[in-house]
């Protein structure tokens, strides 16, 4: 720019003495022409002359031109901090002022596009949902944490890259494919396939025009649904099946009572009997769903205060006593052999009586005739124990984690000539919970079972 302004002012000038030699030449004087030398002398001297206030002038307007074209470039390059300042005219400083304020409004623009993007990143990474932006091309532009969870790959290393790449299933990419061929959103059910198996819902839905062609993958993870279906459906066929059964020997016992049965004293009398205890079968399936329903409602919040395990275990074995008698099992209580009997622990005292009933109750039941039960308790830190130990026939490593769901039985045909209605063990579990405690098993098939509660410490 400098150059260019010193050339122009070098040029005007040039071109002024070059016309008035010209000049001097075109008049053919005498005179003038004996002058030729002296104006030509005095040119040469005006062009040197020129230079010097050219080239300040020159300099004075190309400096605050470069100073704005730096000040641009930075601005361009990004620094939008860089604030321009110049020594020129007001022109100049006008349009310094100018680049000030549209680079102020683009760092403010910026800011906020940051902030917008952070806000959206950190509420993408918090959904439950794993999400995966897709070009064109299936190329990944974003994917949440929870994404990479749920299909296994590293969400910041997937970026750029084709989703086949990084998401190695086929029955995925089927899907996906099958929502970018279609205009609408596309819904599947999918059997992830991986270390840890999880029964997976798949949404694809179309990204709006300008990139028509690309997509945004939802996965949400519908294991514990399909858990919690398969558990509902297998509730209602137990429900069914364990109402069914004694309505079936009522019924039938009522029909060849009808049909003569009733005049046979004998026979009446047992038919009756039968009657009557599929009659409490029922009342007592009834009265546990009941209880069951009652507590994972939570409409029945427990009132906890201090309750000593000791009256607490001697109350339920003297109420056990008759049913141990008649199979003539023991029952042994064993204190804290390094502590006071009295040991407290913050429960409900109805939940509480519950709990040790239906243990208690499991034990004696699946004991053999001749065996022991054992109830012990005691206290470490800040917790309070109990635990109820049997010589019974036991639980297999493949039933125990499931030994606590409603109607789930290790062994379905002892368990009916037992009796009892599936839901004791559900019933503890959850009145444990309710009282801020746990409920724990140990067995062994053959050798007996042992249950351990543990709850809060009084004092």
């Amino acid at each position: 720019m400098f150059w260019r302004l010193f050339a122009t002012y070098l040029l005007l000038v040039l071109t002024a003495v070059g016309l008035v030699g010209l000049l001097v030449v075109r008049r053919n004087n005498t005179v003038l022409l004996e002058m030729a030398d002296d104006v030509a002398v005095a040119g040469a001297l005006v062009v040197l002359l020129a230079a010097v206030p050219a080239f300040v002038m020159a300099r004075r307007f190309a400096r605050p031109l470069a100073e704005l074209t730096a000040g641009a470039r930075r601005l361009a390059d990004g620094d939008l901090t860089h604030v321009i300042r110049v020594n020129g005219g007001r022109e100049h400083a006008g349009v310094a002022a100018a680049l000030n304020a549209m680079s102020g409004r683009l760092a403010d623009t910026f800011d906020q596009l940051g902030h917008d993007r952070e806000q959206l990143r950190a509420i993408l990474s918090g959904m439950v949902e794993g999400v995966v932006a897709i070009d064109p091309e299936q190329r990944v532009m974003f994917a949440n944490e929870r994404a990479g969870v749920l299909l296994e790959f590293d969400p910041a290393a997937a970026v750029n890259r084709r989703l086949w790449e990084v998401v190695r299933q086929r029955g995925f990419q089927e899907i996906v494919g099958q929502g970018l061929a279609g205009a609408d959103e596309h819904r599947a059910e999918l059997d992830w396939k991986g270390p840890v198996g999880r029964s997976l819902t798949v949404y694809v839905s179309r990204l709006p025009a300008p990139a028509a062609a690309g997509a945004v993958v939802v996965v949400h993870d519908t294991t514990d649904l399909r858990r919690l279906e398969r558990l509902r459906q297998e509730f209602v066929a137990n429900v069914s099946h364990e109402l069914k059964t004694p309505l079936a020997v009522i019924g039938s016992t009522v029909e060849a009572l009808q049909d003569g049965a009733a005049d046979d004293p004998e026979t009446r009398d047992v038919f009756l009997a039968r009657v009557a205890d599929e009659a409490a079968r029922l009342m007592a399936l009834i009265s546990d769903l009941l209880s069951l329903a009652r507590i994972e409602s939570a409409g029945q919040v427990p009132d906890l205060v201090p309750v000593r395990l000791d009256r607490a275990v001697a109350e339920c074995l003297e109420r056990q006593s008759a049913r141990a008698e008649a199979k003539s099992l023991t029952l042994v209580e064993k204190p804290p052999a390094d502590g006071p009997a009295a040991v407290e622990a913050l429960a409900d005292a109805g939940p509480l009586r519950q709990v040790l009933d239906n243990l208690v109750d499991n034990a004696i039941k699946y004991t053999p005739n001749g065996g022991r039960v054992t109830v012990r308790w005691g206290s470490a830190g800040g917790q309070a124990w109990v635990e109820v130990e049997d010589t019974g026939i036991g639980i297999t490593s493949a039933d125990l984690p499931r030994i606590f769901e409603r109607f789930y039985r290790a062994d379905k045909a002892r368990v009916r000539d037992a009796g009892g209605t599936g839901l004791g063990l559900a019933i503890v579990k959850h009145l444990v919970q309710s009282m801020r405690g746990t409920v724990r098993v140990a067995s062994q098939p053959g050798k007996g079972t042992t249950f351990r509660v543990t709850l809060p410490r009084a004092g």
